[in-house]
């Protein structure tokens, strides 16, 4: 019997606990809960509900042995201006891929929907076509989540057709009627970004800001994309972090994942 208000408070301490227990990011979690409604607007009287859920959820997993994931980038890529237009140029061809992954994964449900009317035929001849597409490209590297892709990514290894394999598989995926997470998905493809090896940036630090920036860019969550940072790669190149998750938002911040979001 909660208010209108108190439901939705609900829901975003819920959002904040499940984030909160798959990244071992309670502080990102609790931000993101915050900020993901609506583009602009942070709800601080949710701070506190929020933080709570986030903890308790982070340290329960963590008891079941559910391990957080960080990739540490180490010492700090020392701040040049050189550096710093690289992540910027990171952080805008990622803004674009965000605006893309958004729109592919609205319109292109629509017009599947309009093609095969049939949901189950149209669930079938999805999941056909990412078994045969899997089978062709000999690797199960764009299945499921691929943090390993990531973890190899934040090394250097990662192939230059990575994100744009792993964009396809995701939005056929859920295009055709299959539900399941975009977020990571998303920071798989940011963290495939090449650009950062084009122009010598640190592959870790390369592959960080292009995660940041596609999730900042997709969820339209700046702060959050902040946070996660340094949670997940750790606090030495905070300045980095906070460029890429500035200029995707700028450059993305009219389109989004869910269409509920307020824009």
């Amino acid at each position: 019997k909660l208010d209108e208000k108190d439901i939705h408070l609900i829901v975003m301490c819920g959002m904040s606990s499940v984030f909160s227990a798959l990244f071992g990011s309670p502080l990102t979690a609790a931000v993101f809960a915050m900020e993901v409604a609506s583009v602009g607007i942070l709800h601080f009287s949710a701070i506190l509900p929020c933080l709570t859920a986030s903890l308790t959820a982070a340290y329960l997993a963590s008891a079941l042995g559910a391990a957080a994931e960080t990739f540490p980038l180490g010492a700090a890529v020392p701040f040049t201006w050189a550096s710093a237009g690289t992540v910027v140029a990171i952080a805008a061809a990622c803004a674009v891929l965000s605006i893309v992954y958004c729109i592919a994964l609205r319109q292109g449900g629509k017009a599947l929907g309009k093609a095969v009317p049939n949901s189950y035929l149209r669930v079938f001849l999805g999941g056909s076509a990412v078994v045969l597409l899997s089978v062709l490209l000999g690797t199960r590297d764009y299945n499921g989540a691929g943090m390993d892709v990531i973890a190899a990514a934040m090394q250097g290894h990662v192939r230059p057709e990575a994100f744009a394999l792993k964009m396809l598989f995701t939005v056929l995926t859920m295009t055709t009627g299959y539900k399941g997470g975009e977020i990571v998905p998303a920071m798989f493809i940011g963290a495939g970004c090449v650009l950062g090896d084009l122009f010598g940036l640190a592959p870790g630090l390369g592959a960080a800001v292009g995660l940041l920036g596609m999730f900042c860019g997709s969820l339209n969550c700046p702060i959050s994309a902040i946070f996660l940072g340094v949670e997940m790669f750790g606090g030495a190149n905070i300045q980095y972090y906070a460029i890429a998750a500035a200029i995707s938002f700028m450059l993305s911040a009219n389109f989004g994942l869910y269409k509920e979001q307020k824009i």
